[in-house]
């Protein structure tokens, strides 16, 4: 969480930290640093100051610092009521820094721009050149000037990590709000790493981590992989120069962070800057006294009116407010919500985005263990490949003398590889897992903050970087790049002759490996089964194509249905009530794989179907999705159902809803090519019973046989049984069997058929078990 509390200007932890507009937080002392005057005010900036460290030092005497000097050394000017604290870096501008100002002064025009970081700025960041005081008056004379003119004059500052600008108002850096969360966490992460507030006068040491001594033995060493720091002692038990240690870096401790200014310093008394952050007391601030870290925190008040605490929280302007400032008319037209309410909503989008980066760091973690048990898979099978190696070279040691070498090249380079791309991985992993794990703890640390109005003021922010944390880890992120198994097999059986081309048969293209049935995404509909495959993990070889291949639905032999690209199929036009063997192979310019696992498919029992609007003669109209058929002519007009039949016992009803003026629909079964556009039966690819309201006739090839009494009416069903184990077809009427069986001796693949007129409606029914009581078949008139 470190990283979380730095400063980007200064480096070291955050004092007394504003919020810039873009969101992003920068040290008031370093924000005095990095603004800049735009041209309007630059005509009024007097002669260059020059302050020597000192104090016997004349203005403008010695040679003039860089302006590195002045940014370390930074600008120290105090607020109403304040004194000043630090001094000012000297500086004599010449032309060269007087170019590198102006060439800053045109991004700040519109409030918001980017510029290209200074080389010349420590962090990449502009200072602000040194606002001089007339001859002859006094140093704090001369930075009250300095804090005047970034509020008098046009002035703006450029946040240091997005690079864009914004222009400051008449209050200047004051206009600014003051980011108490952060600065409270601060302090507090500073006191658990043993940084007492007000111990400005002690000379604080970096202490071991793993002494058990009381109190701990200062640091000797710190270990850049491990981040720990170590006394001699320790680092000797510990931390040994050796083995996985070896390698690890172990450099002199970084220097404690500055101690925190005490409540008891003089009010008039000035410190030195510290390096790099130009450290400097706000206006009105005032330091963590003995027991700072248990003295309570005054909640902020309205900068506006001082005396009025936070009490609503505008949504349009993204900011707390008092009651006062919506007495003003400030925020009349603007969304004001109340500041608990809101409050608690951002705490709990904050939660919940922090739910989703805390799974991706275990998936993390998982992946790190995952990746190293792959480290030493590699090891492992490295050293197995190089003893397969060496024993087959040695079996052809005549021959194979000169080629042995190479061969053993290639096998410590294919590891090299493998480990540089796993170690890269892994650093890869743990600098993003230690990023987020960095931003999970400061947010954490938010959240138990019980300011509103401070946290209200950094949630945005820590919102939307939760979400860009949790977004870094894309899909494909957590997975290995190589795979732990090397593909390496030697080829002894050519002959002698052809030693000078041996190698290994992973730089040949082999065939596939077995594709890995998808077996949840395998199904079946109806007479149609459906099924998807994919190829296994790590897979080198390429894949032009796969082979779907099926059996008859009977257990004969197989025969290829698909070969193509993708890796979803449904095959159609199978028999119901039947179960099909189906596997997968895959192929390439090398060969053909092995096939799959074999995949057990059932059909259904009965048919499930409708009539087809698309092979429907054109007058036909059908409604009810495609259950009610109709006709607009007075013609016969004929339409099919969906499904197609050539094996099974297959039963389906046809209601009568309309039924006027005494038409002949005819009911039946019929091929794909049947004529449409007359009545069903009077060509060769019909079989059907047409009927009236008294008798029924059997037809086809227009052939009209076995008559029947009996009709249909408004209300009638009309069933059909279609047996195509004993190749027959026959019709029931409400139950009764129509006439004698109809058509023997069909073979081959039907579809249900339907001819009728203007004046009769039917609706279909499917999807029934064969009934067994129907009725006895009526004597046919002739």
């Amino acid at each position: 969480m470190e990283e979380e509390l730095k400063c980007p200007v200064c480096g070291s932890l955050f004092r007394e930290p504003i919020i810039l507009p873009c969101s992003h937080n920068v040290c008031l002392p370093c924000a005095r640093t990095i603004a800049v005057q735009t041209p309007d005010g630059e005509q009024h900036l007097p002669q260059p100051l020059l302050l020597s460290r000192s104090s016997g030092l004349p203005a403008g005497a010695g040679a003039a610092p860089s302006l590195e000097h002045d940014a370390a050394a930074g600008l120290a000017c105090s607020g109403a009521g304040g004194s000043a604290a630090g001094g000012l870096g000297g500086g004599a501008g010449g032309s060269g820094d007087h170019a590198d100002k102006l060439s800053l002064y045109s991004e700040t025009d519109s409030g918001y721009g980017s510029y290209t970081p200074s080389l010349k700025s420590p962090n990449g960041v502009r200072v602000l050149p040194m606002v001089p005081a007339p001859p002859g008056s006094s140093a704090a004379a001369a930075r009250g000037a300095a804090c005047s003119s970034l509020s008098s004059s046009s002035s703006s500052i450029t946040c240091p990590q997005c690079h864009r600008s914004a222009s400051l108002d008449h209050r200047g850096l004051r206009g600014f709000q003051r980011n108490r969360l952060l600065e409270a966490i601060v302090q507090r992460y500073q006191q658990g790493r043993g940084a007492v507030p007000g111990a400005s006068a002690a000379v604080a040491v970096a202490i071991c981590q793993l002494c058990d001594r009381t109190p701990p033995e200062p640091a000797a060493t710190l270990c850049e992989q491990c981040d720990v720091l170590y006394c001699s002692a320790c680092q000797l038990k510990c931390h040994p120069s050796r083995g996985p240690f070896a390698k690890h870096r172990l450099v002199q401790p970084p220097p404690p962070p500055a101690p925190v200014e005490t409540a008891s310093a003089p009010t008039g008394a000035t410190q030195g800057a510290p390096s790099g952050g130009g450290g400097c007391r706000s206006p009105g601030g005032t330091g963590a006294g003995p027991s700072g870290g248990s003295t309570a925190r005054k909640f902020p008040t309205c900068p506006e009116h001082e005396m009025e605490n936070y009490s609503m929280y505008c949504v349009s302007c993204r900011t707390p407010v008092c009651y006062l400032c919506l007495e003003e008319g400030r925020h009349t037209k603007h969304e004001v919500k109340p500041l608990g309410a809101m409050w608690k909503q951002h705490k709990a989008q904050l939660s919940q985005a922090l739910n989703g980066v805390s799974d991706k760091a275990k998936e993390a973690k998982e992946f790190l263990v995952q990746l190293k048990n792959i480290l030493q898979q590699v090891q492992e099978n490295g050293l197995d490949y190089e003893a397969c190696l060496v024993a087959q070279c040695d079996a052809l040691v005549d021959a194979l003398t000169r080629q042995k070498a190479k061969l053993l090249t290639k096998v410590t380079k294919e590891r090299e590889h493998k480990l540089k791309m796993v170690w890269d991985q892994i650093n890869h992993c743990t600098l993003k897992l230690r990023q987020s794990t960095g931003l999970m703890e400061y947010c954490l640390e938010v959240i138990k903050e019980n300011d509103p109005s401070g946290f209200l003021q950094i949630s945005d922010a820590l919102i939307k970087r939760v979400q860009v944390s949790q977004e870094q880890w894309v899909k494909g992120a957590l997975e290995p790049k190589v795979s732990a198994e090397f593909d390496l097999t030697l080829d002894s059986e050519p002959l002698l002759q052809a030693i000078h081309q041996l190698d290994f048969i992973q730089m040949k293209c082999r065939v596939p490996p077995v594709p890995l049935l998808q077996l949840e995404k395998c199904c079946t509909r109806n007479n149609s089964v459906t099924l998807a495959w994919r190829m296994p993990p790590f897979t080198h070889s390429p894949v032009d194509g796969y082979i779907l291949e099926l059996d008859d639905g009977a257990g004969g032999q197989f025969r290829e249905v698909y070969v193509g690209k993708e890796t979803l199929c449904t095959i159609d036009g199978l028999h119901f009530n039947s179960t099909y063997n189906a596997r997968v192979k895959a192929f390439n310019s090398s060969g053909v794989g092995p096939y799959s696992k074999t995949v057990v498919l059932q059909t259904s029992d009965v048919a499930w179907f409708t009539f087809d609007p698309n092979s429907g003669h054109r007058d036909i109209i059908l409604s009810n999705d495609n259950q009610t058929a109709t006709c607009s002519s007075y013609d016969d007009r004929v339409v099919l159902g969906t499904a197609a039949f050539s094996k099974g016992v297959h039963y389906w009803e046809l209601h009568v809803d309309r039924y006027d003026n005494h038409p002949d629909p005819a009911f039946g079964v019929a091929r794909a090519s049947v004529v449409k556009d007359m009545m069903l039966g009077k060509d060769d690819k019909a079989w059907a019973m047409y009927v009236d309201n008294n008798r029924s006739w059997f037809m086809h090839c227009n052939s009209h046989t076995n008559r029947t009494e009996g009709g249909v009416c408004k209300g009638a069903t009309v069933g059909v049984l279609l047996d195509l184990n004993k190749h027959t077809l026959t019709f029931f009427i409400n139950g009764q069997q129509q006439g004698p069986t109809a058509f023997s001796q069909v073979d081959g693949v039907f579809m249900p058929a339907l001819s009728l007129n203007r004046n009769v409606q039917v609706t279909l029914h499917t999807g029934l078990e064969v009934p067994t009581n129907l009725g006895q078949p009526k004597l046919s008139g002739n």
